[in-house]
C-alpha cells in the first residue's frame, strides 16, 4: 500500500512536469499558466527572470513567459527524489535546466493544481564552479627554471590587483555578507576586492559590546562552503565569529583589503566601469570595477535621535553600535532608550556590571524565548534534529524560500499562537511588569517583522527576566527632552543618568549611497529592505520581494548585498550568479524590474 501511494505521488508531480514541459516547449505561456491554481505562486530566483521575483496569479505567470520564455528556453524538468505529502497537499523537489543554467525548485501541488512553485539558478552552463572532479590540479608537474610556488603567485597576484590589474568587482564592506559573496565570486573565477573599514576582517563583530552573542542558532548562520564544525557553540560569542570570520577569508582566499575606506564613488558613462576613490593604509588608491556592490550589513547609518537639551546632558551617551559594554558601573544611572534586541542585551550587559538600569520602551516589542523559537519555529528546518532527518542547511533555505512572502504569514500564525499559548505564564509576567508586548500587526510574529522591518522583536536570552524580576527597571512613554541630569518623559516623569545609551535603530541602507555616490543615485535606488506590507516601517505598495536585495537596481551595475547570516549565505549564490553572468558577456534581460516607489 506504501508503495503504491508513494508511486501515485510520484506519477502526479512527474504528470504535471510533463505538461509544463510541454506548454513551455509549445510557448504556449497561458496553458502553462493553467496547470497553477488561480492563487498559485511562482517565486523565482534568477533562472527565468534575471531578478527575485514573485508572480502571483495566473495572469502574472503568463505574462512573465510570454516576456521571457525564448530567451529561457527551458527544459529537461524532473522529479529530484520521492515526492512527499498527501494526494491533496503534495511536495516536491525539482530539478531542471534552461538555455544558460541549470536549476533546483521545490513544487507543491494543491489537487493537482500548482500552489507554489520556486525555482532557483545554481549553476551557467560552461561555467561550473571548479569542484569535485573539475578541482584545479594545484602544482605544476612540469619541472622548468623560474616556476613559482603558489607564495609566490599570490604575492604577484596582490601586488598588481588594483594597479595593473583592475578588479571586475569591488565590495564595499567586508562583513560576513561581502565575505561571503566574495568567496563565491572567487569560485566563479570573478576578479573582486573587498574593501573593508576596520583592522581586521572579523572586527565588525569584535568591536561591538563584549557580552554579544548570536540569538540566531549555528545551523541557521553556516558561510558558503565552509559549515562550522559539529562541536561549534549553537549560540556563538561574538569575537569568535570575528576570527571565523578572519580565518575564513584567508582559507578562501579572498582578495581582502582591510584597513581601507571607500571616499567616493561615480560611474564614468564613457567607460561603463566604477571609479572609486579608496584610501587603503594612507595610501590613495583609485579602482575602476564594472560591477560595484555594497554589502554593508542590514541597514544603513544609526539613528540617533535629536532631542532637545542633549548637549546640555553631563553624562555619557552613545548610540548602540558606539556602546563599549563592560568596565565598572557601579553606582551608575543608566538608561537604555528602546526595547529591541540591542536593548536588551545592553541593558543586561549594564546591569551585570554594577549599573542601575531603566529600560525606556517607546513602542511595542515583539518577544520570543530563544527555546521557544528553535522548538517551534526554526526545530524543524534548522537543528541536529532536522539533519537527521535529511534536511540540509541547503534543503532548509530553500523550504523557507519556497513559501513566498504573501503566504508566509498564514504559515507563521499558528506558530507564533502556538509560543503564545506553551508560554504564557511567561508573557503574563512580562505583561505584569509593564511590558508592551505584540506578535506582529497579523500575529505573524518575529520572521515576518525582520523581513518587513528589520527591527521591533526582541530573542530572549535572559534579559527579559531582569524585567519581571525588576532588577532592570522599565518606563514607558516618548523622551521629550534632555536635562544636564538625565531625560524627561512625555508624561512629565524624570530619569536620572549618568549614562544614555539609544537603541534605536538604523536608516534605510541607501542612505549610504547618498555620501559615497550622490543623493540621485540614491534615490534612483530607493529605499532598501521591507516589500510593502503596508504595515508599519513597510510602506505599501507591494512589491512581494525585499526591495533591492540581491537583485538588479535602478542603477545599473550596482547591487546592494546584505541581510543575516542565513540570507548573506543563501542569497550569495544568486548575486554571485547575476554578477559572473554579466562578467562573460551573457544576455542577462531583466523582467520586472522593480520601480522605487520610496526615497529615504
Amino acid at each position: 500500500m506504501a508503495e503504491t501511494s508513494q508511486a501515485l505521488l510520484d506519477q502526479s508531480v512527474e504528470n504535471w512536469l510533463r505538461n509544463l514541459d510541454a506548454a513551455l516547449k509549445t510557448r504556449n505561456a497561458a496553458a502553462a499558466a493553467e496547470l497553477f491554481a488561480e492563487d498559485g505562486l511562482w517565486r523565482d530566483f534568477v533562472s527565468f527572470t534575471w531578478n527575485l521575483k514573485t508572480l502571483e496569479g495566473r495572469e502574472q505567470i503568463a505574462g512573465m513567459l510570454n516576456a521571457v520564455l525564448e530567451e529561457t528556453d527551458p527544459g529537461a524538468w524532473a522529479l529530484a527524489e520521492p515526492a512527499t505529502g498527501t494526494p491533496e497537499l503534495t511536495e516536491a523537489w525539482i530539478t531542471f535546466e534552461t538555455g544558460a543554467a541549470t536549476g533546483w525548485g521545490h513544487l507543491r501541488l494543491r489537487d493537482g493544481k500548482a500552489w507554489t512553485l520556486l525555482t532557483t539558478m545554481q549553476e551557467l552552463k560552461g561555467y561550473e564552479e571548479p569542484t569535485g572532479a573539475r578541482r584545479p590540479k594545484g602544482v605544476e608537474h612540469t619541472i622548468r627554471r623560474g616556476r613559482q610556488s603558489w607564495l609566490e603567485e599570490k604575492a604577484e597576484h596582490n601586488a598588481r590587483l588594483g594597479r595593473e590589474e583592475q578588479p571586475y568587482c569591488v565590495i564595499v564592506g567586508g562583513g560576513q555578507g561581502g565575505i561571503g559573496l566574495a568567496a563565491r565570486l572567487r569560485r566563479l573565477n570573478v576578479p573582486t576586492i573587498v574593501i573593508e573599514r576596520n583592522d581586521r576582517a572579523g572586527d565588525s563583530w569584535r568591536n561591538r559590546y563584549k557580552s554579544l552573542a548570536l540569538h540566531d542558532p549555528v545551523w541557521y548562520d553556516h558561510l558558503p562552503y565552509l559549515k562550522f564544525p559539529d562541536d561549534w557553540p549553537v549560540f556563538a560569542p561574538k569575537d569568535k565569529i570575528g576570527d571565523w570570520l578572519e580565518h575564513y577569508t584567508a582559507i578562501m582566499e579572498l582578495d581582502y583589503w582591510s584597513g581601507t575606506e571607500c571616499l567616493k564613488a561615480r560611474f564614468d558613462d564613457d567607460s561603463g566601469t566604477w571609479e572609486l576613490k579608496v584610501r587603503r593604509r594612507g595610501e590613495d588608491i583609485t579602482l575602476r570595477p564594472q560591477q560595484l556592490v555594497f554589502a554593508l550589513g542590514v541597514s544603513g547609518y544609526p539613528n540617533t535621535p535629536e532631542f532637545d537639551g542633549a548637549k546640555a546632558f553631563l553624562g555619557e551617551q552613545y548610540h548602540s553600535s558606539q556602546y563599549p559594554g563592560g568596565g565598572d558601573q557601579s553606582g551608575r544611572k543608566a538608561l537604555v532608550i528602546g526595547s529591541n534586541n540591542s536593548a536588551h542585551d545592553i541593558a543586561a550587559d549594564l546591569w551585570e556590571h554594577g549599573a542601575d538600569v531603566t529600560m525606556v520602551q517607546r513602542s511595542s516589542t515583539h518577544v520570543v524565548r530563544s527555546d521557544s523559537l528553535m522548538e517551534f519555529a526554526l526545530g524543524g528546518l534548522y537543528s541536529e534534529a532536522a539533519l537527521a532527518a535529511g534536511v540540509t542547511t541547503e534543503k532548509a533555505d530553500m523550504l523557507f524560500a519556497s513559501l513566498p512572502y504573501r503566504i508566509l504569514p498564514e504559515a507563521q500564525i499558528p506558530i507564533y499562537q502556538q509560543i503564545a499559548e506553551h508560554d504564557a505564564e511567561y508573557y503574563n509576567q512580562l505583561r505584569d511588569a509593564g511590558f508592551d508586548l505584540d506578535f506582529g500587526e497579523d500575529g505573524s510574529g518575529l520572521f515576518l517583522k525582520y523581513l518587513r522591518r528589520g527591527s521591533g522583536y526582541y530573542i530572549d536570552v535572559g534579559a527579559s527576566q531582569l524585567l519581571i524580576d525588576g532588577r532592570v527597571k522599565l518606563q514607558r512613554g516618548q523622551v521629550a527632552k534632555l536635562t544636564g541630569n538625565g531625560v524627561v518623559l512625555d508624561d512629565g516623569s524624570e530619569l536620572d543618568a549618568d549614562v544614555i545609551v539609544y537603541a534605536t535603530g538604523y536608516g534605510s541602507m541607501n542612505n549610504w549611497l547618498a555620501d559615497l555616490i550622490s543623493p540621485e543615485v540614491a534615490d534612483r535606488v530607493g529605499r532598501c529592505w521591507g516589500y510593502g506590507s503596508d504595515t508599519i516601517k513597510d510602506p505599501g505598495p507591494w512589491e512581494g520581494e525585499l526591495r533591492n536585495m540581491w537583485k538588479p537596481t535602478n542603477v545599473e551595475n550596482l547591487w546592494i548585498h546584505g541581510g543575516n547570516l542565513h540570507q548573506s549565505r543563501h542569497y550569495s549564490i544568486f548575486l554571485a550568479l547575476q554578477l559572473k553572468a554579466r562578467m562573460e558577456g551573457l544576455p542577462t534581460p531583466v523582467y520586472g524590474l522593480q520601480p522605487s516607489h520610496h526615497l529615504r
